[in-house]
């Protein structure tokens, strides 16, 4: 067993556990990763690895809110029980359209869609995307605190809160904790999820965008989105895992051990980028992460365009 391979599938379970969830893409840090770091396994077992190494990120996921996720907890009574059961519901018929179009179009959209221009085009827009939303839930914000005459000066106080426009522009959410997610604003997450289907769009970052249009605090738009994530990335992994064995393919030992390895590491990661990321939407805005993907899209146009022209 090639101790620099299992290196490798650490580095790239660190990379997966960071951007699963923070939404940057992943899909365009493992592309840009896989140009300078290759692993020595054949083609199957790398499309393979690519999807399963987020079954680690999404057990992560589990621990974290497992008892918030979890319906037979002693510590709730009935109506949180009941609350607990309609999440799930909420999560599960909100996958149903990335599924539905998911499902039938993997291999088209794998060989149509996986180009590095399209990853870097869907992170230029949806980085402008994220910026031009926040600029205008703060220009919102700012305009409601504006108090009318007549209006009640305890009123104004409600709205007044928080020590930053950002803050401010969260508690004005129409939607600000999880527990009052309704069922229309939760399928129109999921219809946004579809987005993401598109390489390097980022399922988080689909998502948390349909959330801040929807009305939800960023908050709530991060924590429903690591709940979409559950079926989403299981699905995906169950389906890769079936295209992997159908073929004719079988597990070496070898191989095993860069699954195991680079799915541990990315579930370790992303204890910690999940937990960074809930304490940082908080008292920031995703504008970070737009300016982000901005450049990340033009280094991969730069890098591939590049290459194509046989500059490198």
């Amino acid at each position: 067993m090639d101790i620099i391979e299992l290196l490798k599938a650490a580095l790239y379970g660190l990379v997966e556990g960071i951007t699963e969830w923070l939404p940057v893409s992943s899909t365009g840090h493992m592309l840009l990763l896989g140009q300078f770091v290759t692993l020595d396994v054949s083609p199957d077992f790398w499309d393979m690895f690519l999807v399963v190494i987020q079954l680690g990120a999404i057990l992560a996921v589990c621990l974290l809110f497992f008892e918030k996720l979890n319906p037979f907890s002693r510590n709730k009574d009935r109506e949180e029980r009941k609350a607990t059961w309609a999440l799930w519901a909420k999560v599960i018929v909100a996958c149903i359209p990335a599924a539905a179009v998911g499902i039938p179009l993997d291999d088209w959209m794998e060989e149509h869609l996986g180009s590095p221009f399209v990853i870097a085009a869907a992170l230029i827009v949806y980085g402008v995307a994220f910026i031009v939303i926040e600029n205008a839930r703060e220009r919102s914000a700012r305009a409601r605190e504006q108090r009318p005459a007549g209006r009640p000066r305890h009123l104004v106080a409600q709205v007044n809160v928080g020590s930053s426009v950002t803050e401010r522009a969260d508690a004005l959410a129409r939607v600000r904790d999880i527990e009052h997610l309704d069922w229309p604003t939760a399928i129109g997450i999921g219809i946004f999820q579809v987005l993401s289907l598109v390489p390097g769009t980022s399922r988080s970052g689909s998502t948390i965008i349909g959330g801040l249009l929807l009305g939800t605090s960023r908050a709530v738009a991060a924590e429903f989105t690591f709940y979409l994530a559950i079926p989403v990335m299981f699905g995906a992994s169950a389906l890769r895992l079936v295209k992997f064995f159908v073929k004719g393919n079988a597990f070496a030992l070898g191989e095993w051990a860069i699954l195991g390895v680079g799915s541990l590491v990315a579930f370790v990661v992303s204890l910690l980028s999940i937990r960074f990321l809930m304490s940082f939407v908080r008292r920031h805005d995703f504008k970070p992460f737009g300016w982000y993907r901005i450049l990340l899209g033009v280094a991969v146009f730069a890098y591939f365009g590049a290459r194509t022209m046989g500059l490198i």
